[in-house]
Parts: structure tokens; C-alpha cells; sequence
């Protein structure tokens, strides 16, 4: 049996969506700025998708903006409004994703100061600090929603009323929660915010940058002025309609259905002697679980999973491959060795029951397996 629980780093594209990308690159091939027919059919269908992506949101059309990935927009983000911006001071948290970390660390080293909040044992920062870390050369805030190593959902609503009153505008990272739990730019006072198609069953290289009307930001592309101006490249059209698609595809029933199987997992990993979940119970991603195991590596029970056709992950796709332990759970408190003895194993809404069942059978032999050769010392 072959079980994919590494969603969180990228997902199979729905067979539905390909299906809607496939006339875009053989038949429907204009570019859309070109002013002939097959350029006004590429336009229209752009257009639309960034319509039905707008929506989703509760955004305006011209507040969507397509890039290459989550990463580039995420780069846009702090660097354009930075650029844009008389003020010199950005606050994030340490535990976001790695293109908002190394994004400050480059902006430190032209100048700019940056705030890092810390975390709770669950992931969650203090709205209190938050609050007393902005000041008047605050120019932004940058909070990534759901976490995608250990599936905190960070309350942005109020993170974002707090930015307003003080001045500052709010900006978060929804690659991984965006579809998995409810957002709407108005309601919960976002003022940007970075989206990706290949975490939702779209295709990779695709993502999207949302910009409330009136916000000022400096490109980071310059070329043809497409995007109205703000993204020079010309658009990944299949791409984008494959986004579309995968929103549309997205509904309500399937973040019930993965909170279900998610849950059960846990319980049943947690069955195991010297297992601790890292995050929270609630106010997690519908599809995350983060798991340490006392007195084995994480990586060595990730690859007898891969070895038994399960797919899993020791933290981020992005750095999953350095042997450094996680930053996000270093900042939960874990020690280095116990943030190295941590899995992920992210589900989508194609994992079945049986493919969970299958995973609780071979993970329990595979801890007992290793615990007996073991050198590390058992925690509690």
C-alpha cells in the first residue's frame, strides 16, 4: 500500500484540475496581454480565475495579484511594502516559514530592524507582547495563519484589529491554511496575504499575493507591467486556471473529514508509550500532526515508513533535508534532541481510513523496532 501523508509540503494534483489546465496549454495558448482573439481568451480566463480566488476570500478583483509560488509573494510582501514605506521596523514570530525569516534576515542586513515573537508550548503568541512590540516605525507585521510544521492556527482577527489600531499593517502567510479553515480579508483585517495552488491539489508554481485596495508596494519585478503594473512576468496561465479549479474543488465537507481522520491518528499514536504531540489539540490545521518520539529519531522512524510505501516528513519540505533541528519546535520549547525525534504526517482529503490504519499498524512495530537499538535516553 502506498500512503502520502506529506501534504503539507505539496499535494497530488485532482485530476479535475489537470483536466481544466490541459486545453490552456495546447489549444487555448494566447498570452494575455496580446490583443488578438487567442489573447482575449487567455485574458478572459485569467480574469475569471482571479475572480473566483477573490471571492473565496471575500476580496475585490484587483486585490489578487498571481506569482510564481507562496515563497515569491511571501518575499514581495515584506520587501515591497518595505520599500514602499518610510518606516523601518517589521515584527514576525520565530516560527515562521523560511521565506519570511531569511526575507528579515536579508532587510537586517540593509538596515532594517526586526521584531521575532516568541511562542507559547503550542505555538501561539502573546497578543499582549505583540501589541507593546509596535511602534510608530512599524511598517509591518507579518504572522503566518497555520503553521505548516506544527499546525497552529493563530488568531488573525485579532491580530490584525490590533495592527489597525496601532497604526500598521497586517500581513500573514495562509499557504497552509487557506481552503482548511475559514478566511475573509475584511472580517478578520488583513491587509495582505500570500496564497499557493500545490498545497490545495493545484499545480506548483503558482501562488498569489492579496493587496488591499490603496496599499502602497513596490514591485520586485520589473518587465512588461503585467499584473497591472505590479508583477512583471508573463501570467502561468494553466497554472492559474489549475488554482481556480482547486478552490472551486474545495469545500467544507472535506476540513471535517481530515479533522476526523486527524484526530483519530493522534489518539492512536498517542497510544504508543513516550509519544507527545506538538501544537495544539484545538486551533490546529484539520490535516496536521506533529508527533515526537522518546528515545528514537525522527528521521530514522521517517524512513522506515517511507521503506513500508509511507510518505511522511522530520519538519518542513523547504529544510527537511538540513540535519539542523526544527526552528519552530526549538521554539516551543523542545530540546534539540527532542525536536529530532519528531515526524509530520499531513493528511489531505483523499487519505482514507485504511491508509490511517495501515500507517497505525507499521508505526507501531517500527517504534518498538527502533526503541531496542536505540542509544538515546528515554524522556518523558
Amino acid at each position: 500500500m502506498k500512503v502520502y501523508l506529506d501534504n503539507a509540503a505539496t499535494t497530488k494534483v485532482d485530476e479535475r484540475v489537470l483536466k481544466e489546465m490541459e486545453p490552456y496549454f495546447t489549444k487555448k495558448y494566447g498570452n494575455p496581454s496580446s490583443l488578438h482573439l487567442a489573447g482575449q481568451e487567455a485574458h478572459r480566463a485569467l480574469e475569471q480565475a482571479r475572480h473566483i480566488i477573490a471571492g473565496s476570500i471575500n476580496a475585490k478583483d484587483n486585490e489578487i495579484y498571481f506569482t510564481g509560488s507562496g515563497t515569491e509573494a511571501n518575499n514581495w510582501a515584506l520587501k515591497g511594502i518595505i520599500l514602499s514605506s518610510k518606516k523601518n521596523h517589521i515584527i514576525t514570530t520565530k516560527i515562521e516559514h523560511n521565506s519570511i525569516l531569511n526575507s528579515c534576515r536579508w532587510l537586517e542586513k540593509q538596515g532594517v530592524k526586526v521584531t521575532y515573537l516568541g511562542v507559547d508550548k503550542e505555538g501561539f503568541i502573546n497578543l499582549k507582547e505583540l501589541k507593546n512590540a509596535i511602534t510608530p516605525n512599524t511598517a509591518l507585521v507579518s504572522i503566518i495563519h497555520g503553521n505548516n510544521e506544527i499546525g497552529t492556527i493563530q488568531d488573525i482577527e485579532t491580530i490584525g484589529k490590533i495592527c489597525h489600531e496601532k497604526g500598521t499593517l497586517f500581513h500573514t502567510d495562509a499557504c497552509q491554511s487557506f481552503t482548511k479553515t475559514p478566511i475573509n480579508v475584511k472580517k478578520q483585517n488583513i491587509d495582505l496575504m500570500t496564497l499557493n495552488a500545490h498545497k490545495i491539489h493545484g499545480p506548483k508554481g503558482v501562488g498569489a499575493l492579496y493587496i488591499k485596495s490603496g496599499i502602497k508596494i513596490t514591485p520586485l519585478l520589473h518587465g512588461g507591467g503585467q499584473e497591472s503594473g505590479k508583477r512583471s512576468s508573463t501570467e502561468n496561465i494553466p497554472g492559474i486556471i489549475g488554482f481556480a479549479k482547486a478552490v472551486k474543488l474545495s469545500k467544507p465537507k472535506h476540513i471535517k473529514q481530515m479533522t476526523k481522520l486527524r484526530d483519530y491518528l493522534i489518539n492512536e499514536i498517542l497510544k504508543i508509550p513516550g509519544t507527545k504531540l506538538n501544537g495544539p489539540r484545538e486551533k490546529r490545521l484539520c490535516n496536521n500532526i506533529n508527533i515526537s518520539f522518546s528515545n528514537i529519531e525522527g528521521e530514522a522512524v521517517g524512513g522506515y515508513l517511507d521503506a513500508d510505501g509511507i510518505s511522511s516528513s522530520t519538519g518542513s519540505a523547504c529544510s527537511s533535508k538540513s540535519l539542523e533541528p526544527s526552528h519552530v519546535l526549538l521554539a516551543i520549547g523542545l530540546t534539540p534532541i527532542q525536536a529530532n525525534t519528531s515526524i509530520r504526517l499531513s493528511l489531505s482529503r483523499f487519505t482514507t481510513r485504511e491508509q490511517i490504519e495501515y500507517t497505525i499498524e507499521k508505526l507501531n512495530k517500527i517504534v518498538i523496532k527502533l526503541r531496542k537499538i536505540s542509544p538515546l535516553k528515554l524522556w518523558k
